[in-house]
């Protein structure tokens, strides 16, 4: 049978009160999602609400949009499962072998604060179940626990969107909280690349982490590696 991959999208548009639209990172949903399935893996792709995950607009313009973003623009299937996702807390979270958290804004607001979802992280990592995430997506990690009640980041090797990145699009006076500094306070080794923008991918047993969108390629692979 072939290997099971969930995807776990935000359902979340808005940031904050900044009336800016946001959602899921188009690029970091369209590029593993390939990825994952020119591998032979079977992908379900799920959301905090199910039905239609938002993709963040800013991520359609020109200087974004690759190869993998124009097919899935063209693919029927790929955009009917993306309006279709299943409700997070109607699945059976041990269906899977591998995980993947696209990233964007709206994770701060919705997956950063559910309960399941963060219950379900605890799980995949205590059972050795590979769990990526890219650039925003790690923000999710921040109120999980390990097995003793420490934070799960804790003595990690860690990555993510950089207070510098956010920064740099003059955005982070929108967020909810700093992705960058909640893994740090909760004792992750938060690793950046040299410069902005560069792929960057960590691995620490059972948790993979990309910085930024140039890092959702990457990661794809390193799960796809590990699964195979």
């Amino acid at each position: 049978m072939a290997k099971r991959v969930l995807m776990v999208l935000t359902s979340h548009d808005m940031m904050g009160i900044s009336g800016k639209k946001t959602g899921n990172w188009f690029d970091e949903v369209a590029t593993p999602y390939y990825k994952l399935k020119e591998a032979g893996f079977d992908v379900t792709l799920a959301s905090p609400k199910g039905g239609p995950a938002p993709l963040d607009p800013f991520s359609f313009d020109e200087m974004f949009m690759t190869e993998n973003t124009r097919k899935f623009q063209k693919d029927s299937l790929a955009q009917l499962t993306l309006a279709n996702t299943l409700r997070f807390n109607d699945i059976n979270t041990d269906d899977y072998d591998g995980v993947f958290f696209p990233g964007g804004y709206g994770q701060l607001w919705d997956l950063a604060s559910d309960s399941k979802v963060i219950r379900a992280i605890e799980n995949w990592i205590e059972e050795k179940t590979p769990v990526a995430m890219v650039c925003h997506a790690p923000a999710v990690l921040r109120d999980a626990k390990n097995p003793v009640g420490e934070p799960l980041v804790k003595g990690k090797d860690v990555t993510g969107f950089t207070d510098a990145e956010d920064e740099e699009i003059d955005l982070s006076r929108h967020l909810l909280f700093s992705l960058e500094k909640a893994l740090t306070t909760n004792g992750g080794n938060f690793r950046r690349s040299n410069k902005n923008w560069l792929p960057n991918v960590v691995e620490d047993r059972a948790l993979l982490t990309g910085q930024n969108p140039a890092s959702a390629a990457p990661i794809a692979d390193a799960l796809v590696a590990r699964l195979r």
